[in-house]
């Protein structure tokens, strides 16, 4: 690569956004002066000016993660792709294999927003379609999308809106949501039973951009019955369809 026209000032904020993003919330300042070689005094500034900006946010042990704005170019990125043409190619191999109901969502705000679906063979059909909203809270992509939020940041989300009750399985506190939602930690899979619709269980993965970050989510959806039969082999299928989907291709 040449570095006729290179701006070294801008290769330091690569390096440190890159440190930031492999151990967020992990490293203070003088461990990233250690790993990145950048003397303590200019990445102070660094640090400084990238906090302001929004790249970065700083922490209340003085560590530092990836901010807000890194959050919003990322999903304008992933869009650029046309993640829904990638989605209809990538679904229309899973559907081969689990013959049920999968879609695709992104979060807005404490609601979901469908963007694209593939519908399986059965004859049971799910209502929901591409450009309709649902509560987060009450859905398996949502919970899985909200697992990006500390405790701290749902707290403040939930603080003027009600945990509306769709169904009478729907998650109605903070708690139980929280745990509901923790449980990705374990299984990198949310399930959520008739919290949505009455009969119906769906399974839902994190899609995630190059920095690791949940940005769109991916569900199976089937009748609660056929669940008991094939519950394995969704669990397996929706973790490949959401790792091909992802930019990174985590594991």
């Amino acid at each position: 690569m040449t570095k006729k026209y290179w701006v070294p000032a801008i290769e330091r904020v690569d390096i440190v956004l890159t440190i930031i993003a492999r151990a967020p919330r992990q490293l203070k300042l003088i461990e990233i002066s250690k790993e990145s070689d950048i003397n303590k005094s200019s990445l102070f500034s660094i640090l400084n000016t990238l906090e302001e900006l929004g790249w970065i946010t700083k922490e209340s042990d003085n560590t530092y993660s990836l901010g807000a704005k890194l959050g919003y170019l990322s999903t304008k990125y992933i869009r650029q792709f046309d993640i829904t043409r990638v989605f209809d190619e990538e679904a229309e191999k899973t559907l081969e294999s689990v013959k049920e109901t999968i879609q695709l969502s992104i979060l807005e705000g404490t609601e979901i927003i469908y963007l694209a679906k593939k519908e399986g063979p059965s004859r049971v059909r799910v209502v929901s379609e591409p450009g309709m909203r649902a509560p987060a809270h009450a859905t398996a992509m949502g919970k899985v999308m909200l697992s990006k939020f500390s405790q701290e940041e749902l707290l403040n989300m939930y603080q003027t809106t009600e945990l509306e009750q769709v169904t009478e399985n729907t998650v109605d506190n903070l708690e139980d949501l929280l745990t509901q939602i923790n449980a990705i930690n374990e299984n990198k899979y949310i399930i959520e039973s008739e919290e949505a619709v009455r009969g119906f269980t769906c399974i839902a993965a994190p899609i995630r951009n190059e920095f690791n970050e949940i940005i769109a989510a991916v569900s199976f959806t089937l009748d609660t019955e056929t669940w008991k039969s094939k519950k394995e082999i969704c669990k397996n299928e929706i973790l490949k369809l959401a790792k091909n989907l992802s930019i990174n291709k985590y594991s």
